[in-house]
């Protein structure tokens, strides 16, 4: 299966690249935070392999035809300070995820990286349809979908296996090829002056 290559994409705050084993520490410090990994169901990582099993994981993904995380830097600094990805790609859909370093919550960063990332998978991708699904507690995540215009869809009852062995709803929202390019989405305009997406 064909590898896809990830672009840099840098907006006006931050530069996403593709994931690296030298990553590993800067993910490793959020990621064994015991309010973080449960929030989007994965189990807080107990030492630096946790996060090397993770690393491995996604480039195993890839092998098998899946776009790959990035990772989300300061573009000033370089810091990294989260990940972002479209995961359960299909080839015209697929689901956004990210994860953010606490210190960098409620600050406009994953709504900043995640407007990016949808105008990649639609203009870059050729997705049809891009899902976002959170938790019904997380009232955060739940916000996010409202300020990035995703429409509501409903919940699925018991979708979400954790690693605990409990069983949670998701809330499911998408965006469709025809609502990005009939306009409804109020942020678009605007914000594609502040991207660039550049293969070099």
């Amino acid at each position: 299966m064909k590898k896809i290559t990830l672009p840099i994409i840098t907006t006006k705050r931050l530069l996403l690249r593709p994931l690296k084993k030298t990553d590993k520490e800067a993910i490793f410090a959020y990621a064994k935070l015991p309010n973080v990994g449960p929030l989007a169901g994965w189990k807080p990582h107990d030492s630096i392999e946790d996060t090397n099993d993770f690393i491995k994981f996604s480039f195993d993904k890839q092998e098998f035809g899946q776009p790959g995380v990035y990772v989300i830097t300061l573009k000033f600094s370089s810091k990294v300070i989260g990940t972002i990805e479209l995961h359960s790609y299909k080839g015209h859909k697929a689901e956004i995820g990210f994860v953010l370093h606490p210190d960098y919550w409620n600050k406009g960063f994953i709504t900043e990286a995640a407007k990016a990332i949808i105008i990649y998978g639609f203009e870059h991708l050729e997705l049809r349809r891009i899902q976002y699904c959170h938790f019904p507690h997380n009232k955060t995540s739940e916000h996010l979908a409202q300020k990035l215009d995703f429409t509501y869809e409903g919940i699925m009852r018991n979708a979400f296996l954790l690693y605990t062995n409990e069983s949670l709803d998701d809330v499911v929202y998408s965006i469709t090829i025809q609502d990005y390019n009939n306009q409804q989405l109020s942020w678009l305009k605007t914000f594609k002056k502040t991207v660039s997406i550049d293969y070099d």
